[in-house]
C-alpha cells in the first residue's frame, strides 16, 4: 500500500471516528446484534457509482453485491463457486429482503469491454467474466449509431441481470407472490441522475 493511500484511509477513518461515529454509536449498536435490510442492491465496483453513497442509506438499510458491470448470472446451482449467487440467496433466503435492485451506471469499464474487448491485461477472470454478456450487448447494439451504443448497452445489461434474477426459483416465486420487487437502475456519474427501466420501455428519471 502506497504512502497516498494509507494515508487516505486513515484520514478517512479518523473522519468516521470523529464525525459520524458518535452521531451513529447508537444505531451501530443496535445493528451488532443482526441486520435487517430492506433492499439487495447489484452493482458495478466501479469506485464512482457507490450506491451507499447515492441513496444516502444508513448503516443496515442496503445489502449491496458489487462486480464488474453489475452481472447477474443466471441460476446455476452446480457445486462452484458463485459469489453473485451466493449473496442473492443470503439476502433473499436468509435477510428476506423485499426489494432487489440492478443498477447500472454510465461510462462502465466492463460495459466498454463487452463492446470491444477487455484489456489486454484481463483475459484471466474478467474476459470471461463480461463474455456472458457480450453476445446480447452486441446483438441489440449492431443497429444503433455508435454514439448510442455505450447506454444502450449499458441498459441492455440491466436488463439482462433482471431476466437473469428470474430464474432463480426463490427470486421467481416471491416476486410473483408480491414479496419480492425486481427494479432496474442506470446512475448517470456526470449528471447525478438515476433512471428508472419502466416496464419493457427506456429509462426514464426518477422524481
Amino acid at each position: 500500500m502506497s504512502d497516498e493511500s494509507a494515508n487516505a484511509l486513515l484520514t478517512g477513518y479518523r473522519r468516521f471516528r470523529e464525525q459520524r461515529w458518535p452521531q451513529e454509536r447508537a444505531e451501530y449498536e443496535s445493528l451488532a446484534s443482526g441486520q435487517k435490510p430492506h433492499t439487495l442492491v447489484v452493482a458495478c465496483s466501479d469506485s464512482r457509482a457507490d450506491p451507499a453513497l447515492i441513496f444516502d442509506a444508513a448503516p443496515g438499510e442496503l445489502f449491496v453485491v458489487r462486480n464488474v458491470a453489475n452481472l447477474v448470472p443466471p441460476y446455476q446451482p452446480d457445486g462452484q463457486l458463485h459469489g453473485v449467487s451466493a449473496a442473492l440467496e443470503f439476502g433473499v433466503r436468509v435477510l428476506n429482503v423485499s426489494r432487489i435492485v440492478v443498477m447500472g451506471h454510465a461510462y462502465c469499464g466492463g460495459v466498454h469491454a463487452m463492446l470491444n474487448g477487455a484489456p489486454e491485461t484481463c483475459n484471466d477472470f474478467v474476459a470471461p467474466w463480461v463474455a456472458q454478456a457480450t453476445p446480447v450487448v452486441r446483438l441489440i447494439c449492431e443497429s444503433f449509431p455508435a454514439e448510442e451504443t455505450e447506454r444502450l448497452a449499458e441498459e441492455t445489461v440491466v436488463r439482462l441481470s433482471l431476466e437473469n434474477l428470474r430464474t432463480f426459483p426463490w427470486i421467481a416465486e416471491r416476486e410473483a407472490a408480491g414479496e419480492l420487487t425486481l427494479t432496474g437502475l442506470h446512475f448517470g456519474i456526470a449528471d447525478g441522475v438515476l433512471t428508472a427501466l419502466n416496464g419493457p420501455g427506456r429509462f426514464e428519471p426518477l422524481g
